[in-house]
């Protein structure tokens, strides 16, 4: 466990739950809240979150990859967004905040490198750590890659706060059993579990109280299902942008969580 800043592990057992969306308006919001934030992008085989900060490779340079095979330091992948928002309403509101994004590399052959030689799992860590000094952090957002990997299980058994979401389908349900008997046999301090894509139809309290009877840990947010982030298109953080609308509201209840546990 980090000594000062608290690392937060965004995961998920499978793809499409809208992982990398909720830890990129989560930071944010935390970031709103007056914390010192950085978020790693340790999905390196399919790093996207990036894009949710309005870059691309031309403004990335340095990124984790660099660092994991000795080519840069921490200090130099660091990107501060609240410096780089552009004219996107949303990202525009960080400018008096301060957040960091340590990206992953999106080149074709960087990947194909972590993926034929894999990932050191200590320099990671260290990498990790190195984070929360570097930058004095508050609090380290991790994107996970999604699944049950080794590089997983290094963030779970890292984190202070893990924060596992779902949707409420059956394999997400099944997946997501086998993440919260592992984050237990890890000694996780802080469980917390997020709803996503819930159909309106559905009631989400009574969605709450079957998932929190069903793994004895306490959700956070039911966030519905909406046609309005589909249409955002990751070109803004929705939360930021519409903070009136019902799924910006109920992740805010999450941020909330994040916060209160001190």
């Amino acid at each position: 466990m980090s000594s000062t800043g608290k690392i937060v592990s965004i995961h998920s057992f499978r793809g499409g739950t809208g992982k990398s969306n909720t830890t990129a308006n989560l930071a944010a919001q935390v970031a709103l809240a007056g914390k010192r934030v950085g978020v790693v992008d340790t999905d390196i085989q399919s790093p996207g979150i990036h894009v949710l900060f309005g870059l691309d490779e031309s403004k990335m340079g340095k990124t984790m990859n660099d660092f994991l095979h000795d080519k840069a330091t921490i200090r130099e992948i660091g990107l501060p967004i609240h410096e780089l928002v552009g004219g996107a309403e949303g990202l525009s509101k960080l400018k008096n905040a301060h957040i960091w994004l340590f990206p992953s590399s999106i080149k074709g052959r960087d990947i194909s490198q972590i993926l034929k030689e894999g990932i050191d799992f200590n320099k990671l860590n260290e990498g990790l750590q190195t984070t929360i000094t570097e930058f004095d952090l508050d609090y380290l957002f991790i994107d996970t890659h999604p699944g049950l990997n080794e590089e997983t299980l290094l963030s779970i058994a890292t984190s202070d706060i893990l924060i596992i979401i779902l949707r409420p389908d059956n394999q997400d349900l099944q997946g997501t059993s086998v993440t919260v008997d592992i984050a237990r046999s890890l000694d996780v301090p802080n469980l917390l579990l997020m709803v996503n894509k819930a159909l309106p139809k559905y009631d989400p309290v009574e969605i709450k109280k079957g998932i929190e009877e069903q793994f004895g840990a306490p959700v956070a947010g039911v966030l519905p299902l909406s046609f309005d982030i589909a249409d955002n298109a990751s070109s803004d953080l929705f939360s930021l942008r519409y903070p009136d609308h019902p799924w910006s509201q109920e992740l805010r209840k999450v941020a909330r969580a994040v916060l209160s546990l001190e």
